[in-house]
């Protein structure tokens, strides 16, 4: 690809003292083989105080304030002040894992003008990492619940595929473009470097938040079909690295959002219309197992024996902390509805 014909790519970080990993994930989009002109970093900052704010100027970034401090209303803030022919969503704890990482997200895009945005398939693992995000990226998820839904959409050893909602796949080599139809959903394609088509994002995004799956989710249901692109590369995400209690703080944070959100009718997302299982069906099967805590054992081992790696040891715990803190997430939401509070929160 010629370099004027390289788009430009809005890159939108959304942080909250995330000074600790920030610098990993800036050093790895300065050494990407792209156009530099042709990339604009935004970081929407939700009012951090270690540093953050100072260190995305060291880079080039573009910072904007976050008011609502959370990252799907720093994504919504960032995006209304992204000026790219595509929007890559790129969270504060990732690391590009090449230097051609970002051609590889756009290439695909470029050659399918109907495919609304794309993702990589996997999770890098990385020996170095700590057990938790090295677990993460063998399961291809943060949200050990959603393996017992499978919508996930990352690439999940213990099954071998990357999803298991149904959907048209034609493989390209590097990437598959997948169809996804009404009638079987679509699963929870977002974030953690999701790229998407700038003029796709802004006209229909609305609001003070940024949902990215309720984005797409709301697209799928109103067109009947909808095209993705999962480019058959990696990203890092070293999320709780081996920090267990901070593990538990972010599915708490997550449910109790979730549940937050959905109150006041902010969130789309039909969880029991897509996957192998409908939600009531994997809940139970989530909850037995974590109940019986056999077949999560059972699981660990099958994962142990793919990919030798004692992080897998980790599953049992962080289903157990899930079901914690999702049933009391759900428990006190029958009281009181409030988001988690962003005070002292940091990465």
């Amino acid at each position: 690809m010629a370099t004027k014909n390289f788009p430009t790519v809005s890159i939108l970080i959304p942080t909250l003292n995330a000074k600790d990993v920030l610098k990993s994930c800036l050093a790895s989009i300065a050494m990407q083989n792209y156009p530099k002109d042709k990339i604009e970093i935004i970081i929407s900052d939700g009012g951090s105080t270690d540093g953050t704010v100072e260190l995305a100027k060291e880079y080039g970034a573009k910072v904007v304030s976050n008011k609502l401090k959370t990252a799907e209303a720093g994504k919504m803030v960032a995006l209304n002040a992204a000026k790219g022919d595509y929007i890559a969503l790129i969270d504060s704890d990732n690391i590009l894992p090449t230097t051609s990482w970002l051609k590889e997200m756009i290439v695909p895009l470029q050659e399918h003008t109907q495919a609304v945005g794309g993702e990589p398939w996997k999770y890098t693992w990385r020996k170095q990492d700590g057990f938790i995000t090295r677990y993460c990226a063998l399961i291809g998820m943060n949200d050990p619940f959603v393996h017992f839904l499978g919508n996930y959409d990352r690439v999940n050893l213990l099954t071998g595929k990357w999803t298991q909602v149904l959907c048209k796949e034609r493989d390209f080599g590097k990437y598959i473009l997948a169809e996804f139809t009404k009638n079987e959903g679509i699963p929870t394609i977002g974030a953690n470097g999701t790229v998407f088509k700038a003029d796709f994002l802004k006209q229909n995004a609305r609001g003070e938040y940024l949902f990215d799956i309720d984005i797409l989710h709301e697209a799928l249901s109103s067109r009947g079909k909808l095209e993705f692109i999962k480019v058959k590369n990696g990203i890092i995400h070293t999320f709780c690295e081996s920090n267990v209690s901070k593990f538990a703080r972010k599915q708490r944070r997550r449910v109790k959002d979730f549940l937050y959100h959905k109150s006041v009718d902010e969130r789309s997302y039909d969880w029991d219309s897509v996957g192998k299982n409908k939600t009531s069906v994997g809940f139970l099967k989530f909850f037995v197992s974590c109940i019986t805590v056999f077949p999560l054992v059972y699981q660990s081992f099958q994962g142990y024996r793919k990919k030798r790696d004692i992080a897998w040891f980790f599953h049992p715990l962080a289903c157990e902390i899930t079901l914690w803190e999702y049933g009391w997430g759900f428990v006190l939401s029958l009281f009181k509805q409030e988001q988690i509070s962003r005070d002292r929160w940091g990465q």
